[in-house]
């Protein structure tokens, strides 16, 4: 049974166009709309709380503001707000525990041309078991859609095409519900799914200055060629089905040699979406969203999706 996307806000530009972003998703997979402001008492007033009001009041306020732009935009969206007294991290997490998705804002394009995402939104994409949306401020409806042509009115354009959506694929240890998430958000839209995968090819074996009799040829690397013909073969593989269960969706395959982090952020510039994975928190070292996620919210304009797996 679907579950309501949970859209957090906190009063902020970036938090106002991840509702908006939220409310289109929600649209689109025909399900409702959460809208959550997570709230915590100060031992002092906050300096942003005016004098002749509360924190709770202030809280209040914010939430029935972005409501209120949420529902203007999106008239038969079913839309329910909900204020959360708590810490910050954790009253979002519980609160989207059971969501189809939780969507948070970024804070915005930095110099190099990314996120510059808080600590709120670094923890709480580390330690979510669902799947966790960025979007950052500025982002309009229009992004979404590729570039309209002249004469076309704001109301024609979301008839214009969506743009691609993309997924960064291991080979390795392959996961089902990022893969779906993929193909599914591109069939909602209407595009075509581009799936990138970097590989770095297997080191050369160092040869000793001295050593002693030879027990028989070291395996010799393999050849450029003959290694992207293998990631080549392994992710058709992998894809089979999905293109089998999606068959309206478009796929491409893209395999190159190279950095993931950068192939990633390279192939995101004209994306609608980006979906990532993110392995299951590990006890021993904390949580982690691994070097390549990490790069890519920090990198990549486009909203990204960062899905869990095992």
């Amino acid at each position: 049974m679907p579950h309501d996307i949970v859209v957090g806000i906190d009063g902020s530009t970036e938090g106002l166009a991840a509702a908006h972003w939220a409310a289109q998703e929600a649209q689109r997979r025909g399900i409702g709309l959460s809208v959550i402001h997570v709230w915590h008492r100060h031992p002092r007033r906050a300096p942003y709380v005016p004098m002749d009001s509360t924190e709770r009041d202030w809280a209040e306020q914010l939430l029935h503001e972005a409501v209120r732009s949420v529902r203007a935009a999106h008239p038969g969206l079913r839309i329910t707000d909900r204020l959360v007294c708590d810490a910050t991290v954790a009253g979002l997490l519980k609160t989207a525990a059971d969501a189809d998705l939780l969507v948070l804002g970024s804070r915005g394009l930095g110099a190099l041309g990314g996120f510059l995402t808080g600590s709120v939104s670094q923890r709480v994409v580390g330690r979510s078991t669902r799947p966790v949306v960025l979007v950052r401020a500025g982002r309009s409806a229009a992004d979404e859609h590729l570039p309209a042509t002249d004469g076309v009115a704001p109301e024609e354009i979301p008839e214009t095409p969506y743009r691609q959506v993309v997924l960064g694929l291991q080979t390795d240890r392959p996961c089902d519900e990022l893969i779906e998430f993929a193909f599914d958000a591109a069939r909602r839209r209407g595009t075509s799914l581009s799936v990138v995968h970097a590989f770095r090819p297997a080191p050369v074996p160092s040869v000793p200055l001295v050593s002693a009799a030879p027990e028989g040829p070291a395996p010799a690397p393999r050849p450029q060629a003959q290694a992207l013909a293998d990631e080549e073969r392994t992710v058709a593989a992998v894809l089979r089905l999905w293109r089998e269960k999606y068959p309206t969706v478009p796929v491409t395959e893209t395999v190159t040699e190279g950095r993931a982090a950068a192939v990633l952020v390279q192939a995101a510039q004209d994306a609608g979406l980006l979906v990532v994975g993110r392995r299951g928190i590990d006890h021993q070292v904390g949580v982690c969203t691994g070097p390549v996620t990490h790069a890519v919210l920090h990198h990549v304009g486009c909203p990204v999706a960062v899905v869990p797996h095992d």
